[in-house]
């Protein structure tokens, strides 16, 4: 039952225990890691262009992205609002970094070009796909999955040298609590949705589990329950992304652990220049703590529970 689980998570491990100290190999990871995500998209795209009743199976991944993105928010932002209640931060006197390295606009457009380049792969599959025919799509699935093993093992190394020891997670009580309130509550809401996407219990957690990491979260769920569910699954997460960076500038200051938590694994890369512009350098380390752990939680826990279908 957990030999596919192994299989996949295996790359992961063995990135893990490659120490990197040269910045110039780990910009290169770095750039490695954007490449082999465009490159995962673009394929996943592509099959999904072979699906039979294209047009109507669109229109149930949207539906189903669309319900599950609700459901979760609405988890999510309850939780993390108890949470902000219990364990409130003052940001209102914290140093505000004015020149963010990322703006909203910037980040939210790369976002967006992941999904110009997943409607890039559905172009491409239907234009190529009545000249090559099932052996373009044949071939999309197999690339897809031997660019996942590398992505898997960059990402790993990727965690291994973020500079985040352990000691600094775990004395990090508000970093630690605003993660495992979000996962948590993404768990309860993926089971809430299960049904009503017509999936089993254990398949609604894995969906529920990549914490707004849409690019590993669409991977995976791709890889194991069809490029469909891998588009529910990356456009539930995208759009988690996009409203974090309407959110956190509206309720940051009275919020906190909301306005950190609700970008999920986010939160240390993409939507962390937001936190910082707007939260001040106090919310940077529990923003990156929350983050990391996410980062870490997710591809396991996705792994496990498709593992638990075999």
């Amino acid at each position: 039952m957990l030999s596919g689980l192994l299989i996949v998570l295996l790359p992961l491990i063995l990135g893990y225990l490659v120490a990197v100290r040269s910045t110039r190999v780990q910009r290169k990871i770095n750039r490695a890691v954007s490449g082999s995500v465009y490159l995962i998209l673009l394929f996943m795209g592509i099959s999904l262009a072979g699906l039979e009743n294209l047009t109507s199976q669109l229109s149930r991944l949207g539906g189903n992205a669309l319900l599950l993105f609700s459901i979760t928010t609405l988890f999510n932002l309850s939780a993390l609002w108890w949470l902000s209640q219990r364990l409130p931060l003052h940001t209102a006197n914290s140093p505000v970094v004015k020149n963010a390295p990322t703006s909203k606009l910037a980040a939210m457009q790369g976002s967006l070009l992941l999904v110009a380049v997943v409607a890039g792969g559905v172009t491409v599959g239907l234009l190529a796909g009545p000249y090559v025919g099932e052996t373009l799509f044949n071939i999309a699935d197999l690339l897809a999955e031997w660019v996942l093993y590398v992505l898997l093992v960059l990402i790993g190394c990727q965690l291994r040298n973020s500079g985040m020891p352990l000691k600094q997670i775990l004395l990090n009580k508000m970093g630690l609590a605003i993660a495992v309130t979000l996962a948590i509550s993404s768990l309860l809401a993926g089971l809430v949705a299960a049904p009503l996407l017509s999936l089993t219990w254990n398949e609604g957690l894995a969906m529920a589990s990549g914490f707004g990491w849409y690019s590993l979260s669409a991977i995976l769920i791709g890889d194991q329950l069809g490029p469909l569910m891998g588009g529910v699954a990356f456009f539930n997460d995208l759009i988690r992304e996009l409203l974090a960076f309407i959110l956190i500038p509206l309720v940051i200051h009275r919020h906190t652990a909301l306005a950190i938590g609700y970008g999920g694994a986010t939160s240390m890369d993409f939507t962390l220049p937001v936190i910082q512009q707007h939260g001040g350098v106090a919310c940077v380390p529990i923003a990156v703590v929350s983050g990391f752990i996410l980062s870490l939680l997710s591809p396991p826990l996705i792994l496990f529970f498709l593992s638990l279908s075999g």
